[in-house]
């Protein structure tokens, strides 16, 4: 959890700097859209296969230590970059280092936890995602505001090649298959055969698809809005960083959790429930995601956005759970970065360039505001993403 609270701190801090290297570097919303999205996303999907294969056939400890340390410094790197293409460059560094993180790490979980338990202990894990959240806004919004925006990605970077060297000597690389007393063979499937029978399960097929649409609406969503909270309600990043930050932190990571142990014990009566917890969830966060942009006041907006930020997430924890339970043992790290793939190219590729590009084409109308009718058009993706996991729900039952 705390490797995943630095990856999220590593991979999101951009998100309240966004303004003043917009202002510094001179580029336009459909860059930095690129910036937040396809810099990091492409590498980070496209490593993340055969990052998964080394996982499911080597240490996964060690793994997780050297990616640690990778991305760390490229995010330090981050900091010394003259130009927008140098941060790119950065990024793209970030993104490759960081697909060493989330498939071995699930793959040790599953070693550790039973089937019954899996979505809660996949929920603790990913509170990294609202904890990295938190502690980003917190030291991006201060540091930007006192010493600027290099200095921000500097702060963040270099302690992560200390925890690094604590993961290497501190965490136990478990035999696979240890918590289903499951015997593991000595067969070794390929990508492609791996590929293959996820795709024709049709649990999976809804489940990333639904991940996917869920991922845009999130990424997108928490990419944009502190540019959203400062345009529209000219709020600092300082006072961004702390109000975002106590949302993103506290109402992400009760709606984590509390998504993972609904699903779990919701689940353990009637196998839909898995699932269906993700889409009940979705379903009530839409409204709220819209009233976020229609009132005038910046706390109600951030009121009324806690409630998509409690659930945005919570489709991780069950959703990895159902998947690492259909696969091989040797295929649960690449069933991950498969998952990855199809969700962070969507949700963390796709979501912040459209948004961006979607508030560049309606800016000659709004002007400011643009940003904002774009986020709102955005949240209602909620809703196809919550038809997937109902439709998930019901081939469970089957």
């Amino acid at each position: 959890m705390l490797v995943y609270t630095v990856n999220f701190i590593d991979r999101q801090i951009l998100s309240i700097l966004l303004e003043s290297i917009k202002q510094d570097l001179g580029v336009s919303d459909q860059m930095l859209g690129l910036l937040t999205g396809f810099a990091f996303a492409l590498f980070y999907v496209v490593m993340g296969i055969p990052i998964a294969l080394w996982a499911d056939r080597g240490n996964r400890r060690n793994l997780i230590s050297l990616a640690l340390a990778f991305w760390s410094l490229m995010t330090a790197c981050c900091g010394i970059a003259q130009n927008f293409w140098q941060l790119a460059a950065a990024r793209v560094g970030v993104g490759m280092g960081e697909a060493g993180c989330t498939p071995p790490a699930f793959s040790l979980l599953s070693d550790h936890y039973p089937p019954g338990e899996r979505s809660t202990a996949y929920a603790i894990y990913s509170l990294g995602v609202p904890l990295g959240l938190m502690f980003g806004l917190f030291l991006g919004g201060w540091v930007n505001q006192e010493f600027g925006w290099r200095m921000a990605f500097l702060v963040v970077g270099l302690p992560g090649v200390a925890l690094s060297l604590v993961v290497r000597f501190t965490i136990d690389e478990p035999p696979r298959g240890q918590s289903e007393s499951r015997q593991m063979d000595d067969s070794k499937p390929s990508f492609g055969y791996t590929l293959k029978f996820l795709l024709s399960k049709p649990v999976f097929r809804h489940c990333a698809a639904g991940g996917a649409l869920a991922a845009f609406m999130g990424y997108g969503l928490m990419g944009w809005f502190p540019s959203f909270l400062i345009r529209s309600h000219a709020m600092t990043t300082s006072e961004i960083g702390l109000w975002l930050g106590l949302i993103m932190g506290i109402a992400g990571g009760s709606g984590m959790l509390l998504g993972g142990m609904l699903a779990d014990k919701l689940g353990l009566r009637n196998r839909s429930w898995y699932l269906w917890t993700t889409a009940t969830g979705l379903l009530i966060a839409v409204p709220f995601s819209a009233l976020t942009y229609l009132v005038s006041n910046p706390y109600l907006a951030m009121a009324a956005f806690s409630v998509p930020m409690m659930v945005v997430n919570a489709w991780i924890g069950p959703t990895v759970a159902q998947i690492q339970g259909i696969v091989e043992l040797r295929m649960r790290a690449v069933s991950i970065a498969v998952l990855l793939f199809i969700t962070n190219t969507i949700g963390l590729g796709v979501g912040p360039w459209v948004i961006g590009s979607m508030s560049d084409f309606l800016q000659p109308r709004f002007g400011d505001d643009s940003l904002r009718w774009s986020l709102f058009l955005a949240g209602f993706i909620g809703l196809w993403s919550a038809w997937h996991y109902y439709r998930a729900g019901r081939l469970l039952a089957n």
